[in-house]
């Protein structure tokens, strides 16, 4: 069993910066990877960004060069930096940790860029 635990989440100005953390606990050696999904009002869940523990790290398209996903050597906690946020990017965040034998999600924190 893997636990997830979000926190950063909140409201933020177009063109402003908030900071994702998710820490893992539990059977942390069955992660092969953390990483982040995000899901607005109506639409479904898509991948923001992951990294792996052989380090690969994958970005949805639309957020290149203004995410970035980080973590810790022992693949426990995962940040995500998110810089010049638009109004689009507003959804519930979710950490997921890929897992052997299963996934895990956290349980979500919202963000909203609005002015």
């Amino acid at each position: 069993q893997v636990q997830l635990v979000e926190s950063g989440g909140g409201l933020v100005q177009p063109g402003g910066s908030l900071r994702l953390s998710c820490a893992a606990s539990g059977s942390i050696f069955s992660i092969r990877a953390l990483g982040w999904y995000r899901q607005a009002p109506g639409k479904e869940r898509e991948l923001v960004a992951r990294i792996a523990r052989a380090g690969y790290i994958d970005y949805a398209d639309s957020v290149k060069g203004r995410f970035t996903i980080s973590r810790d050597n022992a693949l426990s906690t995962v940040y995500l930096q998110m810089n010049s946020l638009e109004p689009e990017d507003t959804a519930v965040y979710y950490c997921n940790a890929q897992a052997f034998p299963n996934d895990y999600w956290g349980q979500g924190t919202q963000v909203t860029v609005s002015s």
